[in-house]
């Protein structure tokens, strides 16, 4: 059976999109698109403001109650059912978001198996036929086939095969 490695954040989970709905909230500011282009969103959020985001990122609780990403569940459930599915995050980045991250894994996809769930700090040592992730960084090394998910800061990255959402996933491996 074919492995299928899939990240979590920006994937399958929306950090960016509920950390801009709760800045706007609380500050009524906006972000900018243009300055998470090239690596982290955090950039999009004005300077002076860039350490309490980050802060509420590495806050506990954070990761837990994240939004799903449109269709994940449903496309992941049938993919489970011909692939070997692996969610892997690199969670060590943010020490307060493994036991977040775990419980949300286990709550929105409850037909994965806790041996499906690798919360790891460097994806190098992942090995499969296929990866999804929206970071190039975790993507360079893998062996197998190559999808970058699209979002916000990487709409500038060439030279990979890109996944826009999870219906265009579906197309891809479950036709």
């Amino acid at each position: 059976m074919q492995r299928v490695i899939i990240d979590m954040d920006e994937v399958i989970a929306d950090p960016m999109g509920d950390m801009i709905a709760w800045y706007r909230n609380k500050y009524g500011l906006e972000v900018d698109y243009q300055k998470m282009l090239g690596g982290s969103w955090l950039r999009g959020f004005p300077e002076d403001h860039q350490v309490i985001v980050k802060n509420r990122l590495m806050a506990e609780g954070f990761f837990r109650n994240l939004s799903v990403m449109l269709d994940s569940v449903e496309v992941i459930r049938e993919m489970n059912k011909r692939y070997e599915v692996f969610i892997v995050s690199a969670a060590t980045e943010f020490p307060n978001s493994l036991k977040d991250k775990l419980e949300w894994l286990l709550e929105h996809f409850p037909f994965l198996t806790w041996r499906q769930l690798t919360l790891c700090g460097d994806k190098r040592l992942i090995c499969g036929d296929f990866m999804i992730d929206d970071h190039v960084r975790n993507l360079e090394q893998f062996k197998g086939k190559k999808y970058l998910f699209s979002s916000a800061h990487n709409m500038d990255v060439k030279g990979y095969d890109r996944i826009n959402n999870w219906r265009e996933a579906a197309d891809i491996f479950l036709r």
